[in-house]
């Protein structure tokens, strides 16, 4: 898949960049029990832009999520988030920030306990939003997922993709300005990975909503940066004249390090041999 961009040169572009970035990261650095986990790890995320994060597990790629929602302090160096920089945030401001970002986590992390309407509105409870207001809500989020039929039922009646599908539901409730996807599709079947990048693509084409993913699946990451979502027959669709999104980018980490940082056009073309052989 990755080859067959090598012969494309239309890029698609619907939606303008804004310049000002959602995230940077400046020189992070971060360490575990003496060992380097990130190391001068730099980058910028601009506003509606998708960012896919790449590599080898045990590379680094969910601190760099954690840190980027202030769920790790880094060692060294600053991250700024909506132009707050939050390396010495205290926990209460962190509370607040966290509001404007969605979390979408691997294993879902939904709560067994609890219905799926009262996981989606967990956070618009915390923020006592009337019941009345949240349900309406929920049943939006859930119909943007697809699982409007679901709301009564408990997350162990679920598969494992509509457990991924109600974490996404949860993540776009409060309507974030940013949302990180951890492995949204791991552990999950082609078929219904395909599902749920689909959702990671209606969320940026129809919403525009800034994000981070990481993926451990090569094909999610190029069909996210080969397809659009149509609104009008709810379904993705290859990009007209072979085109790429140009608000899909990427980096990839290895042994804790940025060795890409770029546009799907510049992945493909790379001569670095490393980069070749991990995208083979």
């Amino acid at each position: 898949m990755a080859e067959d961009l090598l012969t494309r040169d239309d890029v698609h572009q619907d939606q303008p960049v804004e310049r000002d970035p959602v995230v940077v990261f400046d020189n992070v650095s971060i360490t575990f029990d003496v060992k380097p986990v990130l190391e001068d790890i730099s980058f910028t995320v601009a506003h509606g832009e998708t960012r896919i994060i790449l590599g080898p597990a045990g590379g680094g790629k969910s601190v760099l999520m954690k840190l980027a929602d202030g769920l790790l302090k880094a060692d060294s160096g600053t991250i700024h988030v909506f132009g707050q920089d939050i390396t010495r945030m205290p926990e209460t401001e962190l509370f607040k920030l966290r509001a404007r970002i969605g979390m979408v986590f691997q294993e879902s992390a939904l709560f067994d306990s609890i219905s799926v309407e009262d996981n989606v509105a967990y956070r618009l409870h915390e923020d006592l939003v009337p019941e009345e207001e949240a349900h309406d809500r929920v049943v939006e989020a859930l119909r943007f997922v697809g699982l409007e039929q679901a709301i009564a039922k408990f997350p162990p009646e679920l598969s494992g993709g509509m457990r991924r599908r109600v974490s996404i539901a949860r993540a776009i409730i409060s309507q974030p300005d940013l949302i990180l996807y951890d492995s949204p599709t791991g552990g999950l079947d082609p078929i219904t990975s395909t599902t749920i990048i689909e959702l990671v693509m209606k969320q940026r084409d129809v919403s525009h909503t800034t994000s981070l993913m990481i993926t451990h699946r090569l094909q999610d990451a190029f069909t996210l940066a080969m397809n659009r979502f149509n609104p009008e027959t709810e379904k993705m669709e290859p990009l007209p004249d072979g085109g790429i999104d140009e608000s899909t980018k990427f980096l990839v980490l290895n042994e804790g390090r940025v060795v890409f940082d770029g546009n799907t056009r510049e992945l493909v073309r790379s001569d670095d041999p490393w980069l070749r052989q991990f995208l083979s």
